[in-house]
C-alpha cells in the first residue's frame, strides 16, 4: 500500500483578509497529523496572503488554471504564475468549473496536462450527479471523466484523484463508507486495466462530498479511499479533525 493520506480544503470562493488570517493561524497551531499531507486551496486574491502564513508542510492550491502560460486569456491565471508565487498545487475540473462554467471533459484533461508540465500537483475532480447516479451512470461517468485525463497524462506521480459525487456537494447528503469505497474501488480497477498496475496501487484517490468531523473517520478506514476533498468544513476548525482522520 503505502499511499500517504491526503487531505484538500477548498475554500471555493469565501474569505477575506481577517477569516483567512484566522483560519491559516488555526491550521498552523495544529495539531495536525504528520502522516497526512495537507493542501488548502485558497481563492485567487488570497494565495499569497495564506503561503506566507501557513508552513511549508502545508500545501496552498489554486482552485483553477488555464492550460497555456500566457496570453490573451481575460481573468485566467497560468501555472508559471502559480510556480512564481511559491505555490505547489492546483485544484482542477471540480464540479462546479463543469457545471456552472461549462468546463468540458477535454478541456480539463488539457488544463492538467499542463498543470503538471510546470511543475505543478493536481487534484483533479471527478463525480457523477444525482440524475446520473440513478441513472446507474455512475461508473460510466467517472470513467469518461478519468480516460480524458489518461489520454493526456503520461507520469502520474503528483496527480491525486479527487471522487465528488456531485448530489453530495454542500447538501448535507453523503455517499455512505461503502457507496464510497465502491466507486474508489472501481476507479483503481479501471486504472489497474487501462493505465497500469503500478499506478493503480500509487495513485491516492480523494472522497468528496459533505465531509465531516463526524464522518470522516468511518470513510477514512475504507481501504480504497487515501484522503478528502472538503469544501465547507475546511473552514471550520473541525477540518483539524477531518485531517487527523486516521488517528
Amino acid at each position: 500500500m503505502g499511499r500517504k493520506f491526503c487531505v484538500g480544503g477548498n475554500w471555493k470562493m469565501n474569505g477575506d483578509k481577517a477569516s483567512i488570517t484566522e483560519l491559516c493561524k488555526t491550521l498552523s497551531a495544529g495539531p495536525l497529523d504528520p502522516n497526512t499531507e495537507v493542501v488548502v486551496g485558497c481563492p485567487a486574491p488570497y494565495l499569497s496572503l495564506a503561503r506566507s502564513l501557513l508552513p511549508e508542510t502545508i500545501g496552498v492550491a489554486a482552485q483553477n488554471c488555464y492550460k497555456v502560460a500566457k496570453g490573451a486569456f481575460t481573468g485566467e491565471i497560468s501555472p508559471a504564475m502559480l510556480k512564481d508565487l511559491g505555490l505547489g498545487w492546483v485544484i482542477l475540473g471540480h464540479s462546479e468549473r463543469r457545471a456552472i462554467f461549462g468546463e468540458t471533459d477535454e478541456l480539463i484533461a488539457e488544463k492538467v496536462a499542463h498543470a503538471l508540465a510546470e511543475g505543478l500537483k493536481v487534484i483533479a475532480c471527478i463525480g457523477e450527479t444525482l440524475q446520473e447516479r440513478e441513472a446507474g451512470q455512475t461508473e460510466a461517468v467517472c470513467f469518461r471523466q478519468t480516460k480524458a485525463i489518461a489520454a493526456q497524462v503520461k507520469d502520474w506521480s503528483n496527480v491525486v484523484i479527487a471522487y465528488e459525487p456531485v448530489w453530495a456537494i454542500g447538501t448535507g447528503k453523503t455517499a455512505t463508507p461503502e457507496q464510497a469505497q465502491e466507486v474508489h474501488a472501481a476507479l483503481r480497477k479501471w486504472f489497474t486495466e487501462n493505465v497500469s498496475a503500478d499506478v493503480s496501487n500509487a495513485i491516492r484517490i480523494q472522497y468528496g462530498g459533505s465531509v465531516t468531523a463526524a464522518n470522516c473517520r468511518e470513510l477514512a478506514a475504507k481501504p480504497d479511499i487515501d484522503g478528502f476533498l472538503v469544501g465547507g468544513a475546511s473552514l471550520k476548525p473541525e477540518f483539524i479533525q477531518i485531517v487527523n482522520a486516521r488517528q
